[in-house]
């Protein structure tokens, strides 16, 4: 018996060596694998101590040995453009990688304006997605994930995905307009690597090191090293959230009376109010109140609609809601800014009298419809309006809620888990699309955002690569007059740094929407990048791709004249015949609106009713709609302030 357990002792101890022994290959390097044309490859992995490697590619053989902690890597000399090829790593075991391309690798960062998938386009760009199949455009998707405590040196899940009309539903529709866009002029493979996160802060992107010049943000993320701490406030959220949502159903009369569900066909509106919708209740009898509030419309359907698949429309809704028709529910929706899209299955219209009804769920801010989205009943080509009156009544009122503490956005956590894991790979450069989650402190992010890219570059140890950026677009209802703007004060951060090398901007302030943070035009976003890319990394040095921006400016007492450059064919007034949203102060303070025109690439701004002018601004505002000094090409001034040195 003593025999048999010394025996199993050594076997057990053999297999765990085996385990243990066999190379490991990151996330990154898997079937698919675009690597960085034109470039020496560094390929990477883990061992066992000491572990001889062999790596076989174009009938080349490469060997290594692991150090004495496992860690090995081979290099491989420049490749052109080209592909597929396949990999051989051999040690204790083996691995083949196949349909590897060379080609260019871009990063994809930001928020969720650049996680934002093409599946939330697909009604604007649904041609675009059927004619979307390019074996030589793929994407990698980074996992959402945090960590406060290291650099990461893997990726937890992922894998290289050639675009297709199915598969390119979850590319991030400003990569993938931008690497068309590339592909059609360069035709050489091109690597999408989507790490983005919505909701992130610039800080939450950086490393723990480059956070040490900003003592407040560095203490929270050494805080936040505390896996009690999280465990405690996440537990702490839960419950919170747990016990509004359970007082809320516990009450809420369109739900508790179980023989009068407000959901149901039968259910008797008719002492209900009206409300026009879209639109919010705050102006209605009920006033601002959050919990719930029921909606019921009754429609006509012609039998030409009955017995086929449906598609509900419901634009936006703040926040939650639960929708039904004719009592079945057909879609809910958790939170406001996804579009509400539901599908209804055939069976469930009637010809004649139909019931649609929502339950809305507002824990904060003002609860309701967002106006200017599409609200209708569609069946092929045959639609049906849902806006105008509707019947609502209060199902019940509740405290606000508090929201809960997005630990995922704490500071350096993102960078530990979704950059520090690239940092081996070859990249081509970096397009950013960022910035909303930083207009509370415009200020520091003026510092933040240059300390992020210059810590990328250093930490990636490939010199000053390409890093093309969106600036903020407009976004809110627009102000008559001129006021401060933290949007405005963000772009100006933006503006300002292009001061770091090899950087330039995407100008976005006519591609936004008034009621929504997530704008549609991501189609035009990547285009304007992807010209960045192709005048300043791509060699076409002759394209007009830059948006006009201030050179200086000469201030006089009445007047301020602004020289510019990157005017293209010359500098134009689009939507009109007047330049708007210019705006001076003698005082830096107050601020009136003043008159521009065009002289050659200047512009002359001048209002008389105020002498010793000493700030000029230049759509100013968080929607300025009437901006419209433009280039030639079609591409926007940057909104802009300057000041009487």
């Amino acid at each position: 018996m003593k025999r048999f357990k010394i025996l199993l002792l050594v076997f057990i101890s053999i297999q765990c060596y085996a385990g243990w022994a066999q190379i490991k290959l990151p996330r990154l390097i898997s079937d698919g694998l675009i690597l960085q044309r034109d470039a020496e490859i560094k390929l990477w992995g883990w061992a066992s101590a000491n572990e001889k490697i062999k790596l076989t590619f174009k009938d080349q053989v490469y060997e290594v040995q692991a150090d004495a902690v496992g860690n090995w890597q081979i290099n491989l000399p420049k490749q052109s453009a080209g592909g597929p090829y396949e990999m051989v790593f051999e040690a204790s075991n083996t691995i083949k990688i196949k349909d590897i391309l060379f080609g260019d690798v871009w990063v994809c960062s930001g928020q969720s304006n650049m996680e934002l998938s093409m599946e939330r386009l697909k009604e604007k760009y649904g041609e675009v997605i059927s004619n979307s199949k390019n074996n030589e455009i793929r994407q990698f998707i980074v996992p959402d994930t945090y960590n406060f405590k290291s650099e990461q040196k893997d990726l937890e899940s992922g894998n290289w995905v050639a675009a297709n009309p199915e598969t390119v539903l979850e590319f991030s529709g400003v990569a993938y307009f931008f690497a068309k866009k590339i592909y059609q002029k360069e035709h050489v493979p091109i690597g999408l690597i989507n790490s983005a996160l919505g909701g992130s802060p610039v800080e939450s992107w950086m490393s723990e090191e480059a956070l040490k010049p900003f003592p407040k943000i560095y203490a929270e993320a050494q805080k936040y090293k505390n896996d009690q701490l999280i465990s405690e406030i996440e537990a702490s959220d839960k419950k919170r959230s747990d016990d509004w949502y359970a007082l809320l159903n516990s009450i809420d009369k369109g739900v508790t009376n179980k023989n009068q569900l407000w959901s149901q066909t039968n259910f008797n509106d008719a002492a209900w109010s009206t409300m026009a919708l879209p639109g919010f209740w705050k102006d209605q009898s009920i006033g601002n109140v959050n919990g719930v509030v029921w909606f019921r419309k009754e429609i006509q359907v012609p039998e030409s609609m009955v017995g086929k698949p449906a598609k509900l429309m419901m634009g936006r809704i703040v926040d939650q809601d639960f929708v039904y028709v004719n009592g079945e529910m057909v879609g809910t929706t958790g939170y406001q800014y996804p579009p509400r899209r539901y599908d209804i299955k055939p069976g469930i219209l009637k010809a004649g009298k139909n019931t649609i009804a929502v339950r809305v769920i507002n824990n904060i801010g003002s609860g309701g419809f967002v106006l200017d989205k599409p609200y209708y009943l569609a069946v092929a080509n045959d639609t049906l309006n849902l806006k105008g009156e509707w019947k609502y009544k209060l199902g019940a009122t509740m405290q606000p809620l508090q929201g809960p503490t997005f630990i995922r956005w704490k500071p350096t956590g993102l960078y530990n888990a979704m950059i520090a894991p690239l940092l081996n790979l070859k990249i081509k450069g970096v397009i950013w699309y960022q910035g909303e989650s930083n207009t509370g402190n415009p200020y520091e992010y003026s510092h933040l955002f240059p300390a992020m890219i210059n810590n990328w570059r250093d930490k990636w140890g490939q010199g000053s690569f390409p890093f093309f950026y969106v600036q903020l677009p407009n976004f809110m209802e627009p102000f008559p007059e001129p006021r401060k703007s933290n949007w405005a004060a963000l772009r100006q951060a933006q503006l300002e740094t292009l001061s770091v090398p090899n950087t330039a901007m995407a100008v976005a302030i006519d591609l936004g929407e008034w009621n929504d943070i997530h704008p549609l035009n991501k189609e035009d976003v990547g285009n304007r990048l992807a010209l960045l890319a192709r005048k300043l990394t791509y060699g076409e040095s002759k394209l007009n791709a830059l948006s006009p921006l201030t050179l200086n400016a000469k201030f006089k007492s009445k007047k301020v004249i602004i020289c510019f450059k990157n005017v293209g064919s010359g500098l134009i007034v689009k939507n009109g015949t007047e330049l708007k949203s210019f705006a001076v102060s003698n005082d830096g303070k107050n601020f009136v609106w003043a008159k521009a025109k065009i002289v050659g690439n200047t512009v002359v701004v001048s209002n008389k009713t105020i002498n010793n002018l000493v700030v000029v601004r230049y759509a100013w505002d968080n929607n300025p709609v009437d901006a419209n000094l433009f280039s030639m090409e079609g591409l926007p001034a940057s909104p802009f302030e300057i000041k009487k040195e």
